[in-house]
């Protein structure tokens, strides 16, 4: 099995070309659709270059400082009566907190956000003053930003460890340029479900961007879809073809922690949901006191590793699964799926499922992982998706 390459047509944007692929393999994963319904205009960006740019230019007008909460005033006027402001040693003027870091505030001091924010601003103050005042912790670290006012980004223990969300960008830039098709990483075509292709020459607009960030974090996602990689053969006698692809957040501010997930996939729809997904893997940073270190020295690595990393391993993982041969009859399929966890009517859902779409019963590891995924996709609760997705790895792993 080897990797296929199709150059492309003249054109990027040309309606024709594309890669024949059967989506209905593998699992599913919605969270790139989730950022691509949920984001607005104004938090979608065309480039890596662009995204990089808007993130660093937001940290280089941004101050940290470590202070002792009950240093912090907390003002409001009875003149305007939904504003409350911040003191903080070190800043000769008023902050007006976001509502993410009013929210952080409240949390740190104990203090329920959503009652305070329905109380006039002048007894919020109160309240919140009273919490920092007999706040035990004594320091917190504030991030605020300057843009025509001070505003205060967020609020967080003294031993935060800040990555920046350009640092991550600036990381992903290094393999993946502007993520336009300048090298091979890029924002992802889209699936033509009349003809079953994907076709990775489509232009790169605020309704098929990948590329997001707002005021709290910043996510990506590129994929590789113009060097589909076969690994082995459909029912038909087509070739069954990967790409490559990852995405990456974080959140400066504390809302989230740095990950970065990385894996193959066959296609990617309209909605940015992500089809016949496999060998999906997973590292988070927490923003600990080391998080920065982990960062140099585990994430960006990581990062590298995949970018450029042959294909190799995972196609000799998928020959040697298709390979190993675990079932000859009806006894044998139903021991091997049921000593491995699953109910009667899972077995039985699972064989139906590879005999609908192999016109077979399973008899290897890859025909029972295709037929668990299958059944994960049915399954409309996340945690029971995910753990069938996870035991149908846990196979492929044992035979690569």
């Amino acid at each position: 099995m080897t990797t296929t390459t199709i150059l492309p047509p003249a054109s990027r944007g040309a309606a024709s070309g594309g890669f024949r692929i059967d989506p209905s393999r593998g699992g599913r994963n919605a969270r790139v659709s989730s950022e691509w319904f949920s984001r607005p205009d104004d938090e979608r960006y065309l480039s890596l270059s662009d995204l990089h740019a808007a993130t660093l230019a937001r940290a280089e007008r941004a101050t940290a400082r470590t202070v002792e909460s009950r240093a912090i005033r907390v003002e409001a006027s009875r003149d305007k009566a939904e504003r409350l402001t911040l003191t903080v040693p070190g800043q000769n003027e008023p902050i007006a907190p976001t509502h993410w870091s009013f929210g952080q505030m409240c949390s740190l001091v104990g203090a329920p956000s959503s009652y305070l924010r329905n109380l006039p601003a002048p007894l919020a103050a109160i309240n919140l003053q009273h919490g920092l005042l007999s706040h035990r912790a004594e320091l917190v670290k504030t991030l605020e930003t300057e843009d025509g006012r001070v505003e205060l980004r967020a609020v967080t223990g003294p031993d935060y460890g800040r990555i920046w969300d350009h640092e991550l960008v600036g990381a992903v830039r290094k393999i993946a340029g502007d993520g336009t098709g300048d090298t091979n990483w890029k924002v992802p075509g889209v699936i033509d479900w009349a003809t079953m292709t994907h076709n990775p020459y489509v232009d790169i607009t605020k309704e098929t961007t990948t590329l997001y960030a707002s005021d709290r974090d910043v996510f990506l996602f590129l994929v590789d879809d113009m060097h589909p990689i076969e690994a082995g053969r459909l029912p038909n006698g087509d070739p069954d073809l990967y790409f490559r692809g990852f995405y990456a957040w974080n959140s400066e501010v504390g809302s989230k922690s740095l990950g970065i997930a990385s894996f193959y996939l066959r296609g990617v729809c309209q909605n940015r949901m992500l089809w016949g997904v496999e060998n999906f893997e997973q590292i988070t940073i927490r923003h600990s006191k080391f998080a920065a270190s982990r960062f140099v020295h585990q994430a960006t690595p990581a990062l590298r590793s995949f970018a450029t990393a042959s294909p190799a391993s995972f196609i000799s993982g998928i020959q040697a699964s298709r390979r190993a041969l675990v079932a000859k009859n009806d006894d044998d399929r139903e021991t091997f799926l049921r000593r491995r966890g699953f109910s009667k009517p899972e077995t039985a859902k699972i064989i139906e499922t590879v005999l609908n779409e192999e016109g077979r019963k399973p008899e290897s590891v890859f025909d029972f992982v295709q037929g668990i995924t299958a059944l994960a996709r049915t399954k409309t609760n996340q945690d029971t998706r995910l753990d069938l997705e996870g035991r149908a790895r846990k196979l492929m792993e044992k035979v690569g």
